[in-house]
């Protein structure tokens, strides 16, 4: 398929520590035959169920040596399902976001870092899908990536400006050696899967003139960016998600930056999607620690018929809390799905999907109550399996989830989520009941 990327020069990667290496582990990125696009009226969950088998059987190689899931998505690709958000007419599935949330629990109790990485990569699928399928190079970019299931990644961090998305330093260089193309630099502290990805979706300042906050998101292919590593990734957590560091260079053609402002992009799908996804990610990965627990209770009361072990309120107990979590994603899901969906007009501006400061909230309330609760189930379900448990070498162990979700509070900080909201809730005002009599006098 011929695609404006297609026809863009090829530049040469520049050498770097590893450089190698990324190389080799990418070096068929652009050749997955055999897979079959799922679509609405095939076994969707089921071909998620199978990924999930492949994953699990990976899971700790994968978390002891922090590498790539690499047999994972093989599997994926091989089921069509980096596609699914996309729209059959760009090639894709059209899954709902319900249905694709639900392969993301599925996926986390085989392997946290596999599902964590499908999430991420959906979150950016999404942001193209609603808001670039007016631009053809946009619609031909999702053709390219369901025909060729290709893996996106996203570079919204920076060097130097905190924690904050919503802040670039870099700044988009245009007319860069030619009429319509751009050019950018980056130092990304943390680029999940990084020299994996077939593509990156990356933010910077709209022009070198622009304020911090005035950002633009770009689509880059590999062949049009350079990468140098200068982070590693030894965390707790989270281990094959491979979060390097890179100084990025990026070349391409103006059409390639969305044309709607990242402050919109943010707000209207990459914020909620991130929140919806990721909850359900530490949804599946509590639901798998505590399935282990379940197991482990049953053996226990074989070897007592008749006699309840004393955990047996904590495991109704982890239960209840896995059942909350999948509620509470169901209604972040409907709230969601009751926007109104994102609408470019012909000056580029969106109709708001986040308008209400009660969406803002539902959304972020959403993200620190699911990565609270999944730990304290993880952790009854620990309580539960005792030592067995508690070590790395039965089939009982719950250590590496739990060290999985330790990241959950971290990504986009609970308390900088919690103070937003706090800020959010001072400027809405609050739906009381009318007053009785009584209470006016006092």
């Amino acid at each position: 398929m011929s695609t404006p990327a297609a026809e863009m020069a090829s530049r040469a990667r520049a050498a770097s520590p590893g450089a190698d290496s990324a190389d080799a582990d990418a070096a068929d990125r652009t050749d997955h035959p055999g897979f079959a696009p799922p679509t609405a009226a095939t076994d969707w969950l089921a071909a998620a169920g199978r990924v999930a088998e492949v994953a699990a059987r990976h899971a700790d190689a994968v978390d002891r040596d922090a590498r790539f899931p690499a047999e994972a998505f093989v599997e994926l690709r091989r089921e069509g399902l980096l596609s699914a958000l996309i729209p059959p007419p760009a090639g894709g599935a059209g899954l709902s976001l319900d249905q694709v949330a639900r392969i993301c629990e599925t996926l986390a109790q085989g392997c946290s870092s596999t599902a964590m990485i499908y999430a991420m990569h959906q979150i950016q699928v999404a942001c193209m899908v609603d808001h670039g399928m007016d631009v053809a190079w946009q619609r031909d970019a999702l053709a390219r990536i369901a025909s060729q299931q290709l893996l996106l990644a996203s570079a919204t961090s920076e060097e130097n400006i905190g924690g904050s998305m919503r802040t670039s330093a870099c700044a988009v260089e245009r007319g860069h050696g030619a009429d319509g193309i751009f050019r950018i630099e980056k130092r990304a502290p943390t680029v999940s899967y990084g020299a994996h990805a077939d593509a990156i979706l990356i933010t910077a300042r709209r022009a070198s003139d622009a304020a911090p906050s005035d950002q633009v998101l770009i689509v880059a292919f590999h062949d049009q960016i350079e990468l140098e590593k200068y982070g590693g990734w030894n965390a707790l957590g989270m281990r094959g998600t491979c979060s390097e560091g890179f100084r990025l260079v990026a070349h391409g053609r103006l059409e390639q930056i969305l044309p709607v402002p990242f402050a919109s992009i943010s707000g209207q799908t990459m914020l909620p999607v991130s929140h919806v996804l990721w909850a359900a990610v530490w949804t599946g990965i509590a639901a798998g620690a505590v399935n282990r627990a379940h197991a482990f209770f049953r053996e226990a009361a074989r070897k007592q018929p008749g006699t309840l072990p004393p955990s047996a309120h904590r495991l109704a107990e982890a239960n209840a809390l896995v059942h909350l979590m999948r509620s509470r994603v169901r209604a972040a899901l409907e709230t969601l799905a009751a926007q109104p969906r994102p609408r470019v007009d012909e000056t580029g501006a969106h109709s708001p999907l986040s308008a209400s400061l009660g969406f803002a909230c539902d959304m972020n309330t959403l993200k620190l109550a699911v990565s609270a609760t999944a730990l304290r189930a993880v952790e009854e379900a620990l309580m539960i399996c005792g030592m067995a448990g508690y070590r790395n070498d039965t089939r009982y162990s719950v250590g590496r989830p739990l060290r999985d979700l330790f990241s959950a509070p971290l990504m986009i900080s609970n308390d900088r989520i919690a103070l937003n909201t706090a800020n959010l809730l001072l400027a809405q005002r609050p739906e009381l009941r009318p007053e009785s009599a009584d209470e006016r006098d006092h």
